[in-house]
């Protein structure tokens, strides 16, 4: 055996790359060919092969070092090999086989195996996974680590990009929050060497909201529109109806939220895919023959969603009454889980608070939400001159995997031209 450098070769620039992944260290058994480091430039990520076979002795590198062509790298105790026709790698198995005899005779003390006799899966001999570059660096973007996949679907166990997002996907669906899951962790602070704190756990309700929204931010890729709605003409009724509503005895109150309601679900029906969920897999869509409407209520334990069921067979007053019981259920904490489920899709008002817009998360398995804001008198151009209506902002978030931005477009527009014509929801 003999003692050699290894260096980094030619890489094809004069840049330094940065080592990203060390996959070797002291005492390993490398073959010829087999990678000794992960590098990454600015615009690629390419393996480090070794020259030679035999013992690593030293490893001079560390994961963040700056390399360029002529960096030593490691150092090895070499197997010396006499190679005169194509190498060990162009041989067929069968070939070397029958060649392994005579290396044995030519060498009166035994050498370290360096012929196969049966194919080798892509496995490092350190007990690292085997995966490309990208796919090792989409890893470590993810905070995945690769030994805990194992064997990939990939050929001869490869680890493939798919590996990494089912592996991600079960740590979601198991809730693991370990050190080494899909997602890195945030770090910890201590606050108190700062100045005074105060803890406080969160309940039941903020801690399964968050953790279902983490889920949902993680694996839908959503789309959020904004347009306004002129609603001049309908709070001007709905003022009415509230006047006539005040001199009964059992009158309730009108929101805004109604009409809302009510627009929405014509835009559904012109829409039906606003009205469907995905499968698990998402391979199919289930469109839903039933209209049921979810209310974001905010409540002193944290945000609810209890479900109005069957809104389409329901007028105005009765819907107003519906609501403001579940509201009222919702902030004593009553609410039963049958009141929160069966939802097709869930407003977020926030109006009575403020805001001008925001982007509401899908409350999947919906596969979108419209997000209202507090509306306010502007100057609207009517062709001649500049006139003031009260306009209402509205947020449409969807689930781009099921909606084209083109029909998201189309389902708030609907939304506003039913708001803005009342008339339009007898038609």
């Amino acid at each position: 055996m003999s003692l050699i450098e290894l260096k980094v070769p030619d890489i094809g620039s004069d840049d330094e790359v940065e080592v990203a992944e060390v996959l070797i260290q002291p005492g390993d058994v490398v073959e010829l060919e087999q990678t000794l480091l992960t590098l990454e430039s600015d615009k690629a990520a390419m393996d480090l092969p070794s020259s030679v076979a035999g013992t690593i002795q030293e490893v001079k590198v560390k994961v963040g070092d700056k390399i360029s062509e002529g960096t030593v790298v490691a150092t090895i105790n070499a197997v010396e090999e006499k190679i005169t026709e194509p190498t060990s790698k162009e041989v067929p198995i069968e070939t070397q086989q029958e060649s392994a005899p005579q290396a044995v005779e030519q060498k009166p003390e035994p050498e370290p195996k360096t012929t196969v006799s049966e194919p080798v899966p892509e496995i490092s001999i350190s007990g690292l996974a085997h995966a490309s570059p990208a796919v090792r660096k989409f890893a470590r973007e993810l905070g995945v680590d690769l030994g805990q996949i194992g064997s990939g679907s990939g050929k001869k166990g490869r680890i493939t990009k798919d590996d990494i997002k089912k592996f991600v996907k079960q740590l979601l669906v198991s809730g693991s929050t370990t050190g080494g899951s899909g997602i890195p962790r945030l770090p910890e602070v201590d606050f108190s060497k700062f100045g005074e704190i105060e803890e406080q756990s969160l309940n039941k309700i903020k801690r399964l909201t968050g953790k279902n929204l983490s889920a949902v931010w993680l694996n839908l890729p959503m789309v959020t529109q904004h347009d306004e709605a002129d609603i001049t003409e309908m709070e001007a009724f709905r003022k009415t109806l509230n006047a006539e509503q005040a001199k009964l005895e059992d009158g309730v109150k009108i929101t805004p939220l109604v009409f809302i309601i009510k627009s929405l679900v014509a835009a559904m029906k012109q829409y039906p895919q606003f009205n469907s969920s995905l499968s698990a897999d998402g391979e199919k869509v289930i469109y839903k023959k039933y209209f049921n409407i979810g209310i974001a209520v905010d409540t002193p334990n944290g945000l609810v969603v209890p479900v109005l069921k069957n809104v389409d067979k329901k007028g105005v007053f009765e819907l107003a009454k519906e609501m403001m019981e579940i509201s009222a259920k919702a902030r004593k904490g009553k609410l039963m889980p049958g009141d929160m489920q069966g939802g097709c899709i869930t407003i977020s008002s926030i109006g009575g608070i403020g805001g001008t817009a925001f982007t509401p998360i899908v409350n999947a398995p919906e596969v979108a939400i419209l997000g209202v804001t507090r509306a306010s008198m502007k100057p609207v151009w009517n062709g001649q001159e500049f006139i003031p209506r009260l306009m209402l902002p509205l947020d449409l978030t969807y689930d781009h995997r099921a909606i084209d931005g083109a029909d998201g477009v189309r389902f708030v527009v609907a939304i506003a031209q039913y708001l803005s014509d009342i008339r339009r929801l007898i038609l």
